[in-house]
């Protein structure tokens, strides 16, 4: 989502500037890359870039590739192949261990449905959705490119004839089943249905001095965040300048003011027990899947107990969103190394995974794209 909110940010602003660009889309991987399939980056005409499609091995070939479709006005599949040992190139420098294809696509902006428009759709709106690349490994002179998008209540195809909308709601409902991205084939044509998720939203109860690494990181990875405290001397937003909003208020005013949903996660941090409670109180059975509580065990155990006493069901579903002690145990004391362990593991909640080394993962470190 980050990439998506950067790559339109940029291009608007070499358009302002009058400057053409060209996107670059990995549509297709096979082996191991360091990017997967749905990566992307924006290439203007002055050499600057936006996104990524590699650990920085592919990027300057690839800035070539960009600059000649600007150049001629037309798309290109390119395939790099980084398992072959003999590439001096491609093969020892990267040992990436795969073959990626990569679409470079012309921006027209003459043309309203560029894939620029469908990038700014799945921003314009908190909801799941899927854009729709096609590309022809068999015809590589000619390559489509970006051509829709689908949500659950609509369909855009700037190339309505490349696919019907009956397929395209059955592949659409197996992408929002696994969250993953989808590659299917329709005559000479590949299909990229790439899952985009909402964007992830933090609300952190408290204002503290150790408030501020976790709003920092958070902003790093792209996600909105929002600080809300019931101390007026604390709820500042010279306090918060990275932060999206920064509530004065009560527990009951902070749950009126934000609108919650599965992309939601809270942090309570406020190291007020009261406030807390209050404020898990009315979050409990909210649709969201991860609430994370600072401070020790004991402090967790009562809050629980407090729960329970005061009439409040605490069954199996709400335990498994209830995080507390916070933060993956990674031997974190100061507040930005708390930070850390916190947002790594609100990212593997969101994820599916574990948040354990990768070296103790005997497959693969990337899920393979779903193919039908």
């Amino acid at each position: 989502m980050k990439e998506n909110n950067d790559i339109v940010k940029a291009y608007k602003k070499a358009r302002a500037n009058g400057l053409k660009a060209a996107l670059a889309t990995v549509v297709k991987v096979e082996g191991s890359s360091y990017r997967q399939a749905g990566a992307r980056m924006l290439v203007t005409e002055d050499g600057q870039l936006t996104g990524a499609i590699s650990g920085g091995c592919l990027e300057g070939d690839a800035l070539r590739k960009a600059l000649l479709a600007i150049h001629q006005k037309s798309n290109k599949l390119i395939t790099y192949d980084t398992s072959n040992p003999d590439d001096l190139e491609f093969g020892v420098q990267l040992g990436c261990n795969g073959i990626v294809h990569i679409l470079f696509e012309y921006i027209d902006e003459n043309f309203p449905q560029n894939p620029i428009f469908f990038l700014e759709k799945t921003i314009e709106k908190r909801d799941e959705s899927a854009t729709i690349t096609l590309f022809s490994m068999e015809k590589r002179s000619k390559q489509t490119g970006t051509v829709g998008l689908v949500k659950k209540e609509s369909i855009i195809l700037a190339a309505p004839d490349c696919i019907s909308e009956t397929e395209l709601n059955e592949f659409f409902l197996k992408v929002l089943e696994k969250k993953q991205n989808i590659l299917t084939q329709v005559s000479s044509n590949e299909i990229l249905l790439q899952y985009i998720p909402p964007q992830t939203t933090l609300i952190i109860a408290g204002a503290g001095n150790d408030v501020k690494p976790l709003v920092e990181t958070a902003c790093i990875l792209g996600w909105k965040t929002v600080v809300a405290d019931g101390r007026a001397t604390h709820a500042l937003k010279k306090r918060f300048p990275l932060a999206d909003e920064v509530l004065l208020a009560t527990p009951e005013e902070i749950i009126k003011n934000i609108e919650t949903d599965e992309a939601t996660v809270f942090v309570m941090m406020t190291h007020n027990y009261n406030y807390d409670l209050a404020l898990l109180k009315l979050i409990i059975h909210q649709p969201v899947h991860y609430i994370g509580l600072l401070g020790p065990k004991t402090r967790f155990n009562r809050m629980m107990d407090d729960l329970k006493n005061s009439g409040i069901n605490v069954g199996e579903k709400e335990l498994n969103k209830l995080f507390g002690p916070v933060g993956i145990d990674i031997g974190a004391e100061t507040s930005e190394e708390i930070a850390i362990s916190v947002i790594a593991e609100i990212k593997a909640v969101l994820s599916g995974k574990k948040g354990s080394s990768l070296k103790d993962k005997p497959e693969k470190i990337h899920t393979d794209i779903i193919s039908i």
